[in-house]
């Protein structure tokens, strides 16, 4: 099993129950990572929560998470089907299936298309007008490969990409984009800028020999700043959201929890080591305080 293992992986016993021969596809979609698909999903369980359709949408919300785990597994194949020359140069990602060449492109293109199907079935779930903004996503997430070629702020065009859910769930909900809604998704993008920056640290050496561009680097030095002025406006942008809903100062409270979380992220953050995949991981606790604080919120 070690020859498939890649440094962020954490579902080992996943991989270790699959035959050998379906491990690499597991690992091609990043099934062995979870944490990705829980930072797709939260965005649009707070959107749902906020706009007070938690209990009565249970059942939107695990279609959102089943969504979020097919699209993240087909956003990472496609990713990797365009990155396959770029990750054979980086140590950390050499290993990944396609650039090893333990699966075949069309094998990859073949999966692809699987979890794409998945997704479909999550799709006919939502209502016309939520499925159309769903289907809007396409386009900015079949770009996002190419953005660390042409900008220094891929992690923006991430942020646009892996927020998205928030349009939906907001949608389904509410009927309508309103103001809330997009208050909360742009407060979603600072957030995913902020935490793959960090997650982009691990690469800087490696991005800056090929000339793969990234947030990290940009900022050099002052990834910590960066770090807390992004966290800080998705903090400013979500306040906006739960005071469109709940024009209280009792009703911002509720972002405390997530607020001090982020911030601990800030205040301890290592640019080196093991640290900035730890911080980056406990993005998932930070996604679940926002999400009882949405819940709080919507509900009261």
């Amino acid at each position: 099993m070690n020859d498939f293992i890649v440094p962020d992986t954490e579902a080992h016993g996943l991989l270790a129950i699959l035959p050998r021969s379906l491990r690499p596809y597991a690992m091609l979609a990043r099934f062995d990572r979870p944490i990705g698909w829980w930072l797709l999903f939260w965005p649009g369980a707070w959107a749902v929560a906020l706009a007070g359709g938690a209990v009565e949408r249970w059942d939107l919300v695990l279609w959102l998470l089943v969504g979020s785990i097919a699209m993240r597994g087909a956003g990472c194949v496609y990713n990797d089907i365009v990155d396959r020359d770029l990750d054979a140069k980086v140590e950390r990602t050499r290993s990944r299936p396609l650039a090893s060449g333990a699966v075949s492109v069309m094998a990859a293109w073949g999966l692809l298309v699987l979890l794409c199907l998945i997704g479909l079935v999550v799709l006919v779930q939502l209502s016309p007008y939520a499925a159309v903004v769903a289907l809007a996503s396409l386009a900015p997430v079949a770009a996002y490969p190419f953005m660390k070629r042409i900008t220094w702020w891929p992690q923006a065009w991430l942020g646009l990409v892996f927020s998205w859910a928030a349009l939906v769930g907001w949608s389904e909900i509410a009927g309508a984009l309103t103001l809330p809604g997009l208050m909360l998704y742009a407060g979603c993008i600072c957030w995913v800028i902020g935490y793959d920056s960090i997650y982009a640290l691990q690469d800087k050496e490696d991005d800056a020999l090929i000339g793969i561009k990234s947030s990290a680097l940009r900022m050099g030095k002052h990834v910590r700043l960066g770090v807390a002025v992004f966290y800080a406006l998705a903090l400013v942008f979500w306040g906006a959201a739960v005071w469109q809903v709940r024009p209280q100062g009792l009703a911002l409270v509720a972002l405390l929890p997530v607020a001090v979380q982020l911030l601990w992220q800030v205040a301890t953050l290592k640019e080196d080591g093991a640290d900035p995949l730890v911080k980056f991981r406990s993005n998932r606790f930070a996604g679940l305080l926002m999400f009882l604080g949405c819940l709080v919120v919507g509900a009261a």
